[in-house]
């Protein structure tokens, strides 16, 4: 039967392409061959999903941000995207470079996936207490170690996941501040990675 099956692919000929019961035949033996090596490469992804790194909350959170950052709402973070962010972050004046490094890192389109991923390999080994500095870092371009404190209430009002007034009073009771009144966000960053000495 597989034999006058190939022979029917034989008559049909006029493409050039070799159709002889021999050459189908192998053709199938190496369609099986991807086949068996297609199904042990989805194992090994399966195996390493970047889905296994995060806790059910964690994704949830890092879905949430990717929404908010994917102001088009097209599934995937583009310049307009970021540029649009940080916008509404106060930041309005970012170097095309920059925006376009931050593409780069995702080797192709950012879509939640590679979000994820991006994110997983940024925070494997990653000490928690640098990234909130790194984080602070954004708001102080001229490196003191403090942020403006009214500037900083600003933005905890009004981006984001939005403080209550409250809230941030209550924030500002244990925020180190300077002479000037300032946070002293380095020990801010302490506090919230190590607790605070006051409540032991």
């Amino acid at each position: 039967m597989l034999q006058e099956r190939a022979q029917e692919l034989g008559s049909l000929g006029g493409r050039g392409e070799d159709v002889s019961p021999p050459a189908v035949l192998q053709a199938s033996r190496k369609a099986g061959t991807r086949g068996k090596a297609a199904a042990t490469k989805q194992a090994q992804r399966g195996s390493s999903n970047v889905f296994s790194m995060f806790e059910q909350a964690q994704i949830q959170e890092f879905k949430e941000a990717f929404s908010c950052i994917d102001q088009n709402r097209d599934g995937i973070i583009c310049k307009s995207d970021l540029r649009e962010t940080y916008s509404q972050l106060g930041k309005v004046s970012i170097p095309e470079e920059e925006l376009d490094a931050m593409l780069q890192e995702g080797k192709g389109p950012i879509n939640f996936t590679v979000f994820l991923t991006l994110f997983g390999e940024k925070l494997n080994g990653t000490d928690p207490e640098e990234a909130i500095l790194s984080a602070f870092r954004m708001f102080d371009p001229s490196g003191k170690g403090v942020v403006n404190k009214d500037e900083f209430k600003q933005l905890l009002l009004t981006q984001a996941d939005k403080f209550s007034p409250a809230e941030v009073e209550q924030m500002f009771a244990l925020t180190p501040m300077d002479l000037a009144g300032d946070i002293d966000y380095k020990s801010l960053c302490y506090i919230i990675t190590h607790g605070d000495e006051k409540e032991e």
